[in-house]
């Protein structure tokens, strides 16, 4: 399945009706045509059921998986996590002692606001000059997803490419605008069907997550830490000046589900796991938010782009948590040949310089040294 990028022109804004919204709140309201942002391809949850194997091993996380016995492992304090962090970078990794990634409602509210204004102060970095239509510093990590879109979606690389691409914007938080606390990531699980409700879309974080109107308008964050945004990458290939949008359709938030999750984690080839997690979860995630999130290409616009990533990547390391091999080898296509060239733990991962380039078999391994990190659970 092939999945279609749309560049049509913005249109203006549009009425909200009344029925929908508040008039006190209606003339602060700028609707956007959702046309333009597309949808990312999916299948459908009964699909992904009806082709399950059978469950073997445990799906989950903590430092019980860390390869090594640890009787007592905390989240690691400010220094410790730069320690990590720089055994990380150096090619080591103390597997029982890794930074961990914690769960939004797990993560403290100092650090929350600590996360999003790091967001905050790579939007207001200058861009670096050497990618295309970005006005930023964070938009360059979009210039590079945008460039790159149809060598990273829809084959076997989708996910080792961007478990490389968190770790890239993470060392941009860090190295550039000192960002010094545990990561965090959303366990969307667990507000699938209510994604608007989550603490996350509050105007203390990332801002509301306003529903998709009747006649399929998104409409333009203006509050939150992200609002008022304007977007300069995308809709699709192109270069538009655009607000960030967003347009939540619960009905496809509530597909992501954990038996959604493991449904297509029961599946022992790798690749198959990643096609039923890449249309599955990983793209009603998406398209549930909608608009800017929708859209292939330039999703990243929207830096809840990056807790949805975080999202996958859980699924993917828990998946690989099951099997030991499964951090230690790869199968599918690496191009859209016919034959197709087999990827290989050698394919090599490029961000187009924002950081150096490595391979597959650099990040199958999230304690493997490249890499020093696991989830809380």
């Amino acid at each position: 399945m092939r999945f279609a990028l749309t560049s049509q022109a913005l249109v203006g804004a549009v009425a909200v009706s009344a029925l929908t919204v508040p008039r006190s709140v209606e003339k602060r309201l700028t609707h956007i045509d959702l046309k333009q942002f597309g949808s990312f391809p999916t299948i459908s949850p009964e699909q992904a059921h009806a082709e399950a194997e059978p469950i073997t091993g445990s799906f989950g996380d903590g430092p019980q998986f860390t390869g090594n016995k640890s009787n007592d492992h905390k989240g690691p304090a400010v220094a410790e996590d730069e320690v990590t962090t720089q055994a990380a970078a150096a090619g080591t990794c103390d597997r029982n002692n890794p930074n961990v990634r914690f769960e939004w409602r797990n993560y403290s509210a100092d650090d929350r606001k600590a996360f999003v204004n790091g967001i905050k102060c790579l939007l207001g970095k200058p861009s670096s000059g050497n990618f295309q239509g970005a006005t930023n510093r964070y938009e360059d990590l979009v210039s590079v997803h945008q460039q790159l879109t149809p060598q990273i979606h829809q084959r076997a690389v989708f996910l080792p490419w961007h478990r490389y691409y968190v770790s890239v914007f993470e060392s941009l938080m860090r190295e550039e605008c000192g960002f010094d606390r545990a990561f965090p990531w959303w366990d969307e699980t667990l507000d699938a069907g209510k994604f608007a409700q989550s603490d996350l879309f509050t105007d203390p974080y990332f801002g509301p997550l306003p529903a998709k109107t009747s006649d399929d308008q998104g409409t333009c964050i203006q509050s939150g830490t992200f609002g008022g945004l304007t977007l300069h990458i995308g809709p699709g290939s192109a270069f538009q000046a655009h607000c960030l949008a967003r347009a939540v359709d619960e009905s496809l938030t509530g597909t992501v589900s954990a038996s959604f999750v493991q449904d297509c984690n029961s599946r022992t080839s790798y690749d198959d796991m990643r096609g039923c997690q890449e249309l599955g979860p990983h793209a009603y995630g998406h398209n549930g938010v909608g608009a800017v999130m929708a859209e292939v290409q330039a999703s990243p616009g929207d830096p809840i782009f990056f807790m949805h990533h975080l999202f996958v990547d859980h699924s993917f390391r828990i998946w690989q948590n099951a099997d030991a091999s499964r951090t230690t080898t790869i199968n599918g296509c690496a191009d859209a040949n016919n034959p197709c060239t087999p990827i290989t733990m050698d394919y090599v991962l490029t961000s187009n310089g924002l950081r150096p380039d490595t391979t597959v078999g650099n990040v199958m391994d999230t304690l493997g040294g490249y890499l020093c990190y696991r989830y809380d659970y």
